[in-house]
This record gives structure tokens, C-alpha cells and sequence, in this order.
């Protein structure tokens, strides 16, 4: 079955780095788009970052310039490299997976979920 594994995340301070990893496995990564959400206390689970199965690539407003999305087809693997951290980024991260051709933004079409991984950034 298709399993989604994120792991990185952690307590930072404001303005560091971290970089999310998300391991897939039981699909054909190729073939399928990706995508990091957030969710943050209180909150609905909310799109950050998304790459096609040609690369392509789209942002959240609130992350653009400061985060980047890639993905290793070889190595089944999607990556979040996030800079500049600010206090408003804490969240539970999670990697997500639909069969599709150019990222959306859409929580409810996302095929397959990974279990999340944590993210706090202090001021």
C-alpha cells in the first residue's frame, strides 16, 4: 500500500532553517504530484508548497521566497527547504500525493497522506 514518511521537523528559532524529507513507498513516485500542507493549532490543514511530475513548482503567498519544494523520482523522496522561519510557520507538517498533471491547492483532493511531522519555531 502506499506509505508517506515525513521526517525533519523540530524546534528552531526564528529566522533558522529546516528541511523536511518525505519518504514514499508502494506507488509509482513519477507518475504522481506532491505536495507539503500545514496544519497549525486551531487551524484547517492549509497548502504550502506543491512540484509536478515535470517539476514545475507553486507556493503559498505566506512562503514564497523563503521555502522550496524538490523532489528526487529516483530516490522516491519530496523535500521541503524552509529559511528564514518565522513563529507564524509553526505547524504539523504533512506530505501528500494526488494523480494528477499541475498542483493545486485543494486539501480534499490529495489521494494519500503521510502521519505528519512537527515544526515549532520560536521567537
Amino acid at each position: 500500500q502506499v506509505q508517506l514518511v515525513e521526517s525533519g521537523g523540530g524546534l528552531v528559532q526564528a529566522g533558522g532553517s529546516l528541511r523536511l524529507s518525505c519518504a514514499a513507498s508502494g506507488l509509482t513516485f513519477s507518475t504522481y504530484v506532491m505536495y507539503w500542507f500545514r496544519q497549525g493549532p486551531g487551524s484547517a490543514r492549509e497548502f504550502v508548497a506543491g512540484i509536478s511530475r515535470s517539476g514545475s513548482t507553486d507556493y503559498a503567498d505566506s512562503v514564497k521566497g523563503r521555502f522550496t519544494i524538490s523532489r528526487d523520482n529516483a530516490k522516491n523522496m519530496a523535500y521541503l527547504q524552509m529559511s528564514a522561519l518565522e513563529p507564524e510557520d509553526t505547524a504539523v507538517y504533512y506530505c501528500g500525493v494526488d494523480i494528477g498533471f499541475l498542483v493545486h491547492h485543494n486539501v480534499n483532493k490529495i489521494n494519500y497522506w503521510g502521519q505528519g511531522t512537527q515544526v515549532s519555531v520560536s521567537s
